[in-house]
């Protein structure tokens, strides 16, 4: 899978998307992340790609020309890079425009994101991530480039990168083979085996601590009461 992300703030991503899971699937190949400062697509002399927003009001609005050209550009990068990767000979500029990676913009206004969401973005193989920030952006971008905004709950953030994290991190483990093995992507709180309910407790040595105990049911062997009791914990 490749996973593009659009920013005013790149450094946020240098950490948490270099550890542990996700270094791992970059490192087997499974992921191909890259981040884009939007600021490097603005045609103005300081790189600004803010702006006052038309009919007044507080704060700024992300302009239009700046993302959609960064938009634009990572298209056209991204199939010249596959046609590469298949032994095809690049054309113009003007067919690789047609194919595009799916869109999403992060911003409080979107759907709320859900496992079932989650499992459906891990199916394509190339998507984008705009992040919001100051008011928002243009509402232009949002008709012309975004195929669909989501929200990662109901609550503000000071910008989409955070919402972005959250999206790779939760699509990337079910990636095939990214955990190892794939059962435990689908035995996830919240998945479509356990009917999108969270997923029981569970329990490891010792078998008593401090007076707590394991459960007897668990050590019991019977692995038809243990699936029974297991469902009847399911929240």
């Amino acid at each position: 899978m490749r996973i593009d992300i659009l920013t005013l703030l790149p450094g946020m991503f240098e950490g948490p998307l270099t550890e542990s899971i996700l270094k791992r699937a970059a490192d087997s190949g499974a992921l191909e992340l890259h981040v884009h400062n939007i600021r490097d697509y603005s045609t103005m002399r300081h790189k600004q790609a803010d702006d006052k927003p038309y009919g007044g009001g507080a704060g700024m609005l992300l302009m239009a020309e700046p993302i959609v050209r960064c938009i634009e550009a990572i298209t056209c990068e991204g199939q010249e890079s596959r046609k590469r990767q298949k032994g095809q000979k690049s054309r113009d500029k003007k067919s690789c425009v047609s194919a595009t990676p799916y869109r999403i913009y992060l911003s409080a206004g979107g759907k709320r994101l859900t496992q079932s969401k989650v499992e459906r973005l891990a199916k394509k193989d190339w998507i984008l991530l705009l992040c919001g920030h100051y008011e928002g952006i243009d509402q232009r971008v949002i008709d012309g480039w975004i195929d669909e905004e989501i929200s990662i709950g109901d609550y503000v953030l000071t910008g989409g990168e955070i919402p972005a994290m959250v999206i790779v991190d939760s699509v990337v483990r079910k990636i095939p083979g990214v955990l190892g093995k794939d059962v435990s992507a689908d035995l996830d709180s919240f998945s479509k085996e356990f009917d999108r309910k969270r997923e029981y407790p569970q329990y490891t040595r010792p078998e008593v601590f401090r007076d707590h105990k394991v459960p007897e049911v668990l050590l019991s062997g019977n692995h038809k009461k243990i699936e029974e009791w297991r469902e009847s914990k399911l929240r």
